[in-house]
């Protein structure tokens, strides 16, 4: 879920290249809607959402008990300290600043998911 429709695109195609299950949203709004549909175990959240912001739709997850368990990573163009750090207080698990190199994005998402790293 982020905010330019070719980085959406493209962490699509890596997630499903990687062998998870992608569902994607195109703002806030509905990023909510589509995690009460497919109770996903992770959520790849911008920071810069239409609709809703990335902070919000963090906070409105983690108010919501449907949601137990759920691991939020949130992409951030600033990577200010106090964005990351306002990130975490709306309940992220992990913020990752773009850009960002895309092992770096699956390794967290692995590592936030409690699975071992193949190897090679």
């Amino acid at each position: 879920m982020d905010d330019e429709p070719s980085i959406v695109l493209s962490l699509e195609f890596l997630m499903k290249n990687e062998g998870y299950d992608v569902a994607v949203a195109r703002n806030g709004k509905d990023a909510l809607r589509r995690a009460a549909e497919f109770q996903p175990h992770l959520v790849l959240l911008d920071v810069m959402m239409p609709e809703i912001n990335g902070f919000d739709v963090c906070t409105k997850l983690r108010d919501d008990r449907r949601q137990h368990g759920l691991k939020i990573l949130l992409l951030t163009a600033r990577g200010r300290a106090q964005e990351v750090e306002r990130g975490l207080q709306a309940g992220a698990d992990a913020c990752v600043t773009k850009p960002f190199a895309t092992r770096e994005l699956v390794d967290r998402v692995r590592q936030l998911l409690g699975e071992q790293k193949e190897k090679t």
